[in-house]
């Protein structure tokens, strides 16, 4: 058990309350650096849905007429507490997530600032209200919004969908997954704290197949903002369907990262590998496969080589690790056949491999990986793999590379390496993906951020998310 654990497991919070949930029925939370349950959650239904579906709806009518200015000010009051408790939930995503120390204390949580920071400073010039002629055009908020996130950024996913619905005036059900649930009981206390208006917020744990399919089904839900699987949003949006709300789907990833033949060779290749094993390479845009010239194959291999070889794979805890365990057992048996299906189809196994590293055999820890020699006829050159695994690929000329780089079905994210910025955007604008990163640039939050293809729809962050969690109404004859 947590140590210090102020979050309230056993309850959800709806309408402004804790609340005791409608079943017994709970669901084990796993340490993945150990592979042992060390607390529960309450397991929500179709009735705890329901419950703070309604919620959410009686408080939509007086929240969705409150000022800018007032949503301001509720934001403003999350952040503070927000920064306050920081290192609090960095501790819970270290037990439930597995990640390093830094990492936690780092990206994990400060994602979560730059959000409402950035969702504060575009909430207070956003353009609510356009006038077009005679007519007022006018951006209202949906209504209700369904959130469903996931365990593998777990704060950024719920921060860039609450806050931004918040600030639009929407009201909001969370559901988070059920793999890492415990920081958001912490982001509930952080709203009530806060003062959100009861039934504003509202959180309810619980597993896909119960809380999630009820949630993306609930006629009462305006909008279902989803991050997560292709496959399991394929299935929320059949589940949403009947009542023809909105689906946002931020969904898988099989980004290309291309090396241009004039860039400077080890800067790129090592941001590439470091990008792909960032979060043990659960990140959605990961840049997975590194496209290369042919012509520098080789060099490009041994660089490879060292910097995969120069991580640290250990326990959270532990000082200097840069990468901890996958989030569960089942995430790993599916990385570690894949790896197996690398070798086993011939590619060039350069660094890491099956099993686990040595003395890291309890939890679910995965050796970093890196393939060469990867072409279209193996399955890790098409299957997103979401750990520590990345595949270079070469290519015969820029022409091929942007060939390859859109050989996928997924469009999430690109990432495009060149001391010809010409050159570099040129090849930028023919990815078809949401989001492409040039020369390794800092984190931009005021970008959109979202995908092409299988990679889902919408996009997320600062105004964009706000633009998406609204109507668009036309006022006709408003100015005579």
């Amino acid at each position: 058990m947590s140590s210090n654990k102020s979050y309230q497991a056993d309850k959800f919070y709806i309408n402004g309350k804790w609340v005791e949930p409608a079943s017994l029925a709970r669901i084990g939370v796993v340490n993945p650096a150990t592979g042992e349950v060390f607390t529960s959650i309450a397991a929500g239904n179709a009735t705890d849905i329901d419950r703070a579906v309604r919620a959410a709806k009686q408080a939509f009518p007086a929240f969705s007429r409150t000022t800018r200015e007032q949503r301001v000010e509720l934001l403003q009051r999350v952040y503070e507490i927000y920064e306050r408790r920081k290192l609090e939930i960095a501790q819970v995503l270290i037990e439930e997530c597995g990640f390093p120390r830094a990492l936690a204390e780092g990206s994990q949580v400060g994602l979560g600032s730059g959000h409402l920071a950035k969702t504060i400073e575009v909430l207070k010039t956003f353009p609510f209200t356009e006038l077009r002629g005679t007519t007022l055009v006018a951006r209202e908020a949906a209504g209700v919004i369904g959130a469903i996130t996931p365990w593998n950024w777990p704060i950024n996913q719920i921060v860039c969908k609450i806050a931004p619905a918040l600030a639009a005036g929407a009201t909001l059900v969370l559901k988070p997954s059920e793999l890492s649930p415990l920081n958001a009981l912490i982001i509930a206390e952080i709203f009530d704290e806060a003062g959100v208006p009861p039934g504003v917020f509202n959180l309810v744990n619980g597993d896909g197949l119960n809380a999630g399919a009820a949630l993306a089904s609930h006629p009462d839900v305006d909008v279902i903002s989803f991050t997560g699987s292709t496959r399991a949003g394929t299935a929320i949006a059949k589940a949403a369907a009947d009542s023809v709300k909105r689906v946002h789907q931020e969904l898988g990833g099989k980004s290309p990262f291309i090396i241009l033949p004039n860039s400077n060779l080890r800067k790129a290749v090592t941001d590439g590998v470091l990008g792909s094993f960032l979060n043990v390479g659960q990140t959605c845009t990961a840049p997975t496969r590194l496209l290369v010239p042919r012509e520098k194959l080789k060099e490009v291999e041994e660089i490879a080589t060292e910097v995969a070889n120069s991580q640290r794979v250990g326990l959270p805890t532990e000082e200097g690790v840069t990468l901890g365990p996958l989030i569960s057992d089942a995430q790993k048996a599916k990385v570690q056949r894949l790896i197996k299906s690398g070798i086993d189809e011939g590619a060039k196994l350069l660094a890491g491999g099956l099993g686990a590293p040595e003395g890291l055999e309890q939890g679910y820890f995965v050796r970093p990986t890196v393939f060469s020699q990867v072409t279209s006829k193996h399955t890790i050159y098409h299957e997103e793999i979401f750990g520590p695994v990345q595949s270079i690929i070469a290519y015969d000329d820029v022409n091929h590379a942007i060939q390859i780089a859109n050989d996928t079905p997924y469009g999430l994210a690109g990432y495009v390496h060149g001391n010809d910025l010409e050159q570099v955007r040129d090849v930028a604008s023919q990815i078809r993906a949401g989001v492409i990163y040039l020369n390794s640039p800092q984190w931009d939050y005021g970008a959109p951020f979202g995908g092409y293809k299988t990679s889902g729809n919408g996009r997320e962050y600062a105004d964009f998310a706000i633009h998406d969690f609204t109507e668009i109404k036309g006022v006709v004859g408003y100015q005579v």
